[in-house]
């Protein structure tokens, strides 16, 4: 497994294992799953309602923490913003069965972002979150939290595939220390990516899958990528990315299929902002 450093100084596995959308009840033997077969980055949130199924698959997997780069995220917060992420941030922990994960983010760029950020600067100098991080933030909140607030983000995990590739963003991010980490990487099989002419290709010239050839492209961008699979075969092959590199050529490529967009939704969208902002999550 290759990893990446992140601003701090933390070591983070480029490749790991996403729940995003893995009922509860599914998701300890998945998680259980992906330990088995190598995952070591656990990716899932406290909107996603299975944090403690993750727990109970870390605990029972004979997995030593150490070797373990655990994270988790904060949903939007009611006033007094502090507060709240500081409790938000405990009942993750102990959904979790946990005493620190290795990186906590904010989920989603809205609320008392100050609030919620000065709450996690602190969690980070007490060691409980090792690195602290966004996720869905645009360059100008991005820049924005940076300018005004002392620590960096380390990370910013955000919609990343090959339809919506953010290569001008990630050079801004990595002028300003933030890792970029892919949420979507599969862009879900939207543009019926994996039946695509193009990456198909490809994989047929290295003998590998279509699923390969998109995460061993984001790995050699230097993107942190976290894909999500119940099936213990595909998370072999998810897993199996380190054994080809892709030409330049492919690179410049599969660069071509950047539409520009995102296939899901905007978080500059005045409807998404007011959908996602009013939404709450227990505990």
């Amino acid at each position: 497994m290759q990893s990446v450093t992140l601003n701090n100084g933390v070591d983070m596995p480029i490749l790991g294992f996403g729940v995003f959308q893995i009922p509860a009840e599914q998701t300890e033997q998945a998680v259980t799953e992906a330990l088995a077969a190598g995952y070591r980055l656990l990716d899932t949130a406290a909107s996603y309602e299975n944090e403690e199924a993750v727990g109970r698959a870390i605990k029972n997997s004979g997995v030593p923490r150490e070797d373990l780069f655990v994270t988790t995220k904060l949903y939007v917060q009611d006033a007094p913003a502090e507060e709240n992420t500081r409790r938000a941030f405990e009942t993750s922990l102990a959904k979790l069965g946990l005493d620190h994960v290795d990186l906590y983010l904010m989920h989603q760029p809205y609320g008392d972002v100050y609030g919620q950020w000065r709450a996690m600067e602190a969690l980070n100098r007490q060691g409980r979150a090792k690195a602290i991080g966004v996720a869905n933030f645009y360059p100008d909140r991005l820049l924005d939290l940076i300018i005004n607030n002392e620590i960096t983000p380390a990370v910013n995990q955000i919609e990343t595939h090959p339809f919506f590739q953010r290569a001008d963003y990630q050079d801004l991010m990595r002028e300003h220390g933030v890792r970029i980490q892919s949420w979507g990487g599969f862009a879900e099989g939207r543009n019926d990516l994996f039946t695509n002419p193009l990456l198909s290709e490809i994989g047929k010239q290295h003998g590998r899958s279509v699923a390969q050839v998109v995460l061993r492209w984001l790995v050699q961008r230097g993107v942190v990528a976290i894909p999500k699979s119940v099936r213990p075969e595909r998370m072999a092959e998810n897993l199996d990315v380190f054994g080809f590199e892709l030409t330049d050529d492919q690179m410049s490529a599969i660069a071509t299929l950047d539409t520009g967009g995102s296939l899901f939704f905007d978080h500059r969208d005045p409807a998404m902002v007011q959908w996602l902002s009013a939404r709450r999550v227990n505990g």
